[in-house]
């Protein structure tokens, strides 16, 4: 049975658990929901919870364990030359799965049976003159073996699908009678439906900490693996970066670093005191219409996709800059930038430091305003000695996030700032960053096996402990301040 039938089916019982579960409640006190210890609805979710989470919990670890078990049976049915080695018993599994997938076409579109596939003639000519009249092309000629997998392929699939079926019902079947049959005036259903819901929420935390580990543990696996092929000193303190695919790399860390921390500093030279300035101004200042005008046009600017911001770098600040500043000073002639890439995110990056700092600001108990008029200090004092002070954690952490955007960002950088891994001082040279190197060394049919590819990971791990770095550093600054005012 179809996925999505058998969801459907599950979801129908847990539905009319719903319904059973809340009629029996109130039948079992005789319709007098007080003398229940939980409502009415607790006992209809409870026996749709009893129907639907062991039900789901099979589905889901059956269809995750079910195509790992059948390529292992697969496998060692191909030999034990072919699966002790992994590349040819990938290659045998796609063509296995390549040619069921052929015969389920086939079976679909001409109605044939598996016997009357597999009365078909041995050599396969008959099944390919099928195959290609249905409009599926099996590619060069097919071994007997291949196909025999392939069949057997699709007899595992069927029955796996059928086992399926058969225990998922008998568990959703089994949780809607149970459930029923627990249904009682005193039955707790409140602390079971409660209970549950907790765990899912717990279970959701969890995934989200897994997932950062995996990331982490992923990234870091392929950065060791590119240590072992190439020196750390090269990569740390290396001054030059060109990769050549042909051998003989100099894969230097330190002009993209360079690149990254200099258009960063250029970003939050025009985000951090722009968006303050303009969070002060919202939050303390504008009356409440200009303040409901002002805070959503600035909020706009964050609903610009970044690809349009790297066409305005491309097409207009970089140009600008070139030919009124750049150029007229010698100091270059070119629009791709670090200035361009620069202010674009910081342009980029305003709404984010704006919007959190003014939320912050708002955050500020009206008590220390008060008492700060009360003792004769005047807006502007208030402001600079008792709000932003008390905001202080806030606005680092909305600094913080418009940091790690912009030494996350892109596609600006590639259009505003060029490919060009150097180290210099002049903010009107072109130069790049590791984020786009790493996209980069990414690009194309490589092969993950050498060091020019898996410099990529090595990158991106450096990019995490930064950022690793500047969150610590704002944790501890944030709690050396908080303690002032707490």
């Amino acid at each position: 049975m179809n996925v999505g039938i058998l969801s459907i089916i599950v979801l129908a019982l847990a539905l009319c658990g719903f319904v059973v579960g809340r009629n029996r409640a109130l039948q079992s006190v005789k319709g007098d929901a007080r003398k229940l210890h939980s409502l009415p609805v607790y006992h209809g979710q409870t026996v749709a919870l009893f129907v639907t989470v062991p039900a789901v919990l099979m589905m889901a670890v059956w269809l995750v364990a079910q195509p790992m078990v059948i390529e292992a049976r697969i496998v060692g049915q191909l030999g034990d030359a072919v699966a002790a080695d992994p590349v040819a018993s990938k290659l045998a599994m796609e063509d296995v799965s390549r040619i069921a997938d052929g015969l389920d076409a086939l079976q679909a579109a001409t109605g044939l049976s598996d016997d009357e596939i597999g009365d078909m003639r041995s050599d396969l000519s008959d099944i390919r003159g099928r195959l290609a009249e249905v409009g599926v092309a099996l590619g060069s000629e097919v071994r007997p073996e291949i196909f025999s997998m392939a069949k057997s392929l699709r007899g595992m699939q069927q029955t796996g699908a059928t086992m399926m079926t058969a225990l998922v019902l008998m568990l959703a079947v089994g949780g809607l009678a149970l459930g029923i049959l627990r249904i009682e005036g005193d039955f707790r259903a409140r602390n079971v439906a409660e209970s549950f819901f907790m765990w899912l929420l717990v279970a959701a935390a969890g995934v989200a900490i897994l997932t950062t580990i995996g990331i982490v543990l992923s990234l870091f696996s392929e950065t060791m693996r590119f240590f072992s092929v190439h020196p750390a000193s090269d990569f740390f303190f290396g001054l030059t970066w060109n990769p050549q695919f042909r051998g003989g790399s100099d894969l230097g860390i330190i002009p993209l670093l360079w690149g990254t921390l200099y258009i960063t500093f250029v970003a939050m030279i025009v985000a951090a005191p722009i968006g303050i300035f303009a969070a002060i101004y919202t939050a303390e200042y504008a009356s409440p219409r200009v303040r409901s005008v002002v805070k959503p046009l600035i909020e706009v600017i964050a609903g610009i996709p970044t690809v349009v911001f790297g066409l305005f770098a491309l097409v207009t600040v970089g140009p600008f800059l070139r030919d009124y500043f750049a150029v007229p000073f010698g100091l270059g002639t070119s629009g791709s930038s670090v200035l361009t890439a620069g202010l674009v995110i910081g342009i980029l990056n305003i709404p984010f430091v704006s919007s959190l700092t003014d939320d912050i600001i708002n955050a500020v108990p009206q008590s220390l305003r008060d008492g700060s008029y009360g003792l004769g200090a005047t807006k502007s004092e208030t402001i600079k000695k008792v709000i932003l002070p008390a905001a202080l954690p806030g606005i680092v952490g909305a600094v913080l996030l418009a940091t790690s955007r912009a030494i996350g960002e892109t596609m600006i950088v590639t259009m505003g700032a060029g490919a060009a891994a150097k180290l210099d001082l002049n903010p009107f040279e072109a130069m790049t960053t590791i984020t786009v190197k790493i996209v980069s060394q990414l690009t194309g049919d490589l092969a993950f096996d050498s060091p020019e590819t898996l410099v990529a990971f090595a990158l991106g791990s450096s990019l995490f402990v930064i950022t690793l770095g500047l969150n610590v550093f704002a944790l501890w600054i944030v709690r050396k301040y908080r303690e002032q005012y707490e």
